[in-house]
């Protein structure tokens, strides 16, 4: 008899968090075809989980506006639902007290959560070498599923396809050149550098939110490439994952449109430039290439999540990547 009717999962983190905690979505329904599963996000993330068939309601925590009066409000809301379970993917205080004053029957979430000590189960959160971040949150469900986890999964619709399906007209690539992070972003004029030895006859669009328009326009406009689009800001997640999904190859940073690759399985190439694949957010497409630096550097990785600056000033960890290493990804 199935006695787990509804459950909640928490992760009001970054848009790549939220993607890859989908994984849990896609496992805990499998398991459970008619568990009732909602999910707590930040707002602004919301749109990931359009269409989504498991999910029955996204609970949208809006930190920028009274996060603190809307903190609560999202408590009592949590509390009238009487979930079976919450599963709480953050490490964070504020996610801890909603998680541990849910209400719920049982509480399940990190050992390194500032509330863990009252949830019902907490897990231990380990950066192992090899160990991806889907693995470490199965563990959050692993008693009640298996220890082998879902992939993450995205569901653009035919909506979705059909928005970006004028620009399918011939071979493509994207290249999605910003991270929130300086230390993750590879340097725009080693993105002009390998746009220039492209095929002449090969579509390439650049991609990225509203922020990245001025990064994509300059890269579009040093470029001088007649076959460059400046998509940046044009599309939505889901519209973007839709134009992925066909590409020749994406070109990423370690960032969010790397997680859209592996939840629409994407061929893609990932750069690393601070930061290291051993952390566990790589790419999980079937067709994938890792990409860093050949030279050892000491200072390497400096981060789990990057920096504003790099910390020594020379950035050797992005400008000793060759162009070669990216034209590979293509061949």
């Amino acid at each position: 008899m199935n006695l787990l009717k509804k459950l909640l999962i928490i992760q009001t983190a970054f848009i790549g968090d939220v993607v890859l905690a989908t994984s849990l979505i896609e496992k805990i329904s499998s398991y459970y075809p008619d568990v009732q599963i909602d999910f707590l996000l930040r707002k602004g993330n919301e749109a990931l989980l359009v269409n989504n068939p498991h999910i029955n309601e996204v609970l949208i925590w809006d930190k920028m506006s009274n996060k603190r009066k809307n903190l609560f409000n999202l408590l009592k809301k949590i509390r009238s639902e009487r979930y079976d379970k919450v599963i709480n993917v953050q490490r964070f205080a504020a996610t801890g007290l909603l998680t541990a004053f849910s209400g719920a029957d049982e509480t399940i979430g990190f050992d390194k959560n500032p509330f863990s000590f009252l949830f019902s189960r907490k897990i231990s959160h380990r950066l192992e070498k090899g160990r991806h971040e889907i693995d470490r949150n199965q563990e959050l469900i692993r008693v009640f599923t298996d220890e082998n986890p879902a992939m993450p999964r995205l569901y653009p619709s035919e909506k979705d396809f059909e928005k970006v399906s004028g620009f399918k007209d011939k071979p493509y690539i994207t290249i999605s050149p910003a991270s929130v992070w300086f230390t993750k972003q590879y340097p725009a004029e080693k993105w002009i550098s390998i746009i220039g030895k492209l095929e002449p006859d090969l579509l390439v669009y650049l991609c990225g939110g509203a922020s990245d328009k001025s990064l994509c326009g300059q890269i579009l406009q040093e470029s001088r490439r007649p076959l460059l689009t400046n998509l940046s800001g044009e599309l939505s997640y889901l519209e973007s994952a839709a134009l992925m999904r066909d590409a020749r190859m994406n070109f990423v940073n370690d960032s969010a449109p790397m997680h859209f690759a592996s939840a629409i399985n994407a061929p893609v190439a990932a750069i690393y430039c601070s930061t290291v694949p051993a952390f566990g957010f790589g790419p999980l497409s079937e067709k994938k290439f890792l990409i860093e630096t050949r030279e050892t550097l000491d200072c390497r990785p400096c981060g789990l999540h990057g920096y504003k600056a790099c910390p020594k000033g020379h950035f050797k960890c992005a400008y000793g990547i060759e162009d070669d290493q990216l034209a590979m990804a293509l061949k």
